[in-house]
């Protein structure tokens, strides 16, 4: 099987060569950003833990994101089975969760991970789909101290 040669295109980190196999279907788009449904992950640095969603239409799409759980010790998302069926999971361990991450203009130190609405992702379908939450609990800690922020 010939493997599909990159695609190039604008981000907000500048032109970036991208895998087509690495963009992800969004049919539902994502908050504010609803007719927009493919994107890709693209890393800030190798070893970095915060990651670009980034449109591939439309360069000022991209929003920064992170896997929470390498924050907090625990996060439950709730998966209802149609969204599952969407995704074509079988339970939420199937696929990758991604929170968005804010971080206020000139204080990286208040940086906090959104958790009312996660990003689920399939890889393997190339399928993503965001999921408000309703729990119990915060619905934003801090990126540098998760349990003081949950508090």
């Amino acid at each position: 099987m010939a493997c599909e040669k990159e695609i190039e295109i604008d981000t907000r980190l500048g032109r970036r060569k991208i895998d087509p196999d690495k963009i992800v279907n969004f049919p539902r788009g994502l908050a504010g950003f609803e007719t927009e449904h493919e994107f890709t992950l693209l890393q800030l640095r190798p070893d970095a833990p915060l990651l670009i969603l980034q449109s591939v239409t439309k360069p000022d799409v991209g929003l920064l994101v992170a896997d929470p759980y390498s924050f907090l010790p625990s996060y439950p998302v709730m998966v209802g089975e149609a969204e599952q069926q969407l995704l074509k999971i079988n339970e939420t361990g199937d696929a990758a969760i991604l929170v968005t991450v804010t971080i206020p203009a000139g204080e990286p130190e208040n940086a906090m991970l959104n958790l009312t609405g996660p990003i689920v992702i399939n890889h393997q379908a190339k399928i993503g789909l965001q999921i408000p939450q309703g729990f119990e609990g915060p619905a934003q800690v801090s990126l540098h101290q998760p349990d003081m922020a949950a508090e």
